[in-house]
């Protein structure tokens, strides 16, 4: 069954609100209890840095998750894909509001990690459920260690884009637990690799632009 002409709508809609508009979260941002963050310039740009490639990799989820809902023809399956994608939403949202706060501005190549991660997931989701649930599985335990990574690189008195990193690689890890209890497929290691390989390329040019 092919995607329904509502579905590719949704999907077109998605991307711009993605893009363009101001992402809202469901949930409150975190927060921890500690004193008020006072950065330094240096401390200030590489935050803002930092969480501008916290903030690509959700507008590459938003891509992901999309594609892979309109792909899949499992209805039970696509809305686990638009729970995942409404999650990630909570992300965007935090990451943008973070930005902001560091006056800090976000990649100026969104449109293209846009394009680029919708385009995998659509290929994932055309070799079948199963790989698609395996896409996602690696994928999320790649964000998972590069958050992990970010925590140690981060200024220790940000707490506030702490708190948010912290949060995010928690959901990261649920997302890749729920897939695999949906019956993904592990993936080729080569195709691991090749995964890492794009992901580093991304984020050290996001780093930057």
């Amino acid at each position: 069954m092919k995607p329904s002409l509502d579905s590719a709508l949704n999907a077109a809609d998605g991307a711009l609100r993605t893009l363009f508009a101001k992402p809202r979260a469901s949930r409150g941002c975190p927060m921890v209890a500690a004193e008020a963050t006072h950065l330094s310039t240096k401390d200030k740009a590489l935050s803002g840095a930092l969480m501008r490639v916290n903030h690509v990799g959700e507008v590459c989820a938003q891509a992901l998750y999309a594609a892979q809902a309109l792909g899949t023809r499992d209805p039970v399956l696509r809305e686990k894909f638009l729970q995942a994608s409404k999650e990630e939403g909570d992300h965007l949202a935090w990451t943008q509001d973070r930005l902001d706060e560091l006056g800090a501005r976000h990649s100026l190549l969104n449109p293209l990690w846009y394009a680029g991660a919708f385009g995998l997931g659509l290929v994932a989701s055309r070799l079948g459920d199963r790989v698609s649930l395996g896409f996602v599985v690696e994928t999320e335990r790649q964000v998972e260690a590069h958050l992990a990574s970010h925590l140690t690189l981060l200024p220790e008195g940000d707490h506030e884009s702490r708190a948010i990193v912290a949060q995010m690689k928690d959901d990261e890890a649920q997302h890749a637990r729920a897939a695999e209890e949906a019956g993904a497929m592990p993936l080729p290691a080569p195709v691991r690799a090749l995964m890492r390989s794009a992901a580093k390329l991304m984020t050290t040019v996001a780093h930057r632009v």
